[in-house]
């Protein structure tokens, strides 16, 4: 009897898990590249051991390395699943190179793998929700920032300029319009860049 199961928008159900240990499970995820989001379930045939839950984990599996498992959260008796994201945990060198597209080569399919491990529930590791709206006005914020005090660390006035007619100058005005202009826009739409 399954234990486990998966759900991918737009395919059937899988419970195929194959048992790696007495407290191990993994599944392959065929042709992962265009996943957003899975569901992660307990089928209700056989509950955890009490006192136990499910940590969640995911990997894209590399040929040439070992697994890297990522936790991505649980589930349990009480929280028989959860739906978790995964369309950002990919690794953009392994999507293929752009160039592969041509002569009428078509992308690489990459599988993905889900991995259970039943552990105590003192164990469990909760991966804390961040908003990614928020995250990402924070990282643009910190990354402008960042490139302005890089900019500003090599100013000098006119004054002590060397004339160097192979150098290209631009404004430290320029980049500050820039600066707060994006900084506008990331407060108005955190998405805009997109």
């Amino acid at each position: 009897m399954a234990m486990f199961g998966i759900i991918v928008s737009g395919r059937l159900v899988q419970t195929e898990f194959q048992q790696i240990s007495p407290t191990q499970f993994v599944t392959t995820i065929n042709d992962a590249d265009n996943i957003n989001h899975i569901v992660v379930f307990l089928t209700g045939a056989v509950p955890f051991p009490e006192g136990t839950a499910g940590q969640v984990y995911f990997s894209w599996p590399d040929p040439n390395a070992p697994p890297n498992w990522l936790p991505l959260g649980y589930i349990s008796n009480q929280k028989p699943s959860a739906i978790f994201k995964i369309s950002s945990l990919r690794k953009l060198e392994e999507m293929g190179d752009y160039s592969n597209v041509m002569f009428g080569q078509s992308h690489i399919v990459h599988n993905a793998q889900i991995g259970i491990a039943i552990e105590p529930i003192s164990n469990i590791q909760e991966v804390p929700v961040t908003n990614t709206v928020e995250a990402n006005v924070s990282f643009a914020q910190k990354m402008l920032e960042s490139f302005l005090n890089y900019v500003l660390s090599y100013t000098i006035t006119q004054g002590n300029m060397v004339p160097d007619p192979t150098a290209t100058y631009v404004p430290l005005s320029t980049v500050q319009n820039w600066y707060t202009n994006f900084e506008r826009r990331l407060q108005q739409n955190p998405n805009f860049w997109k």
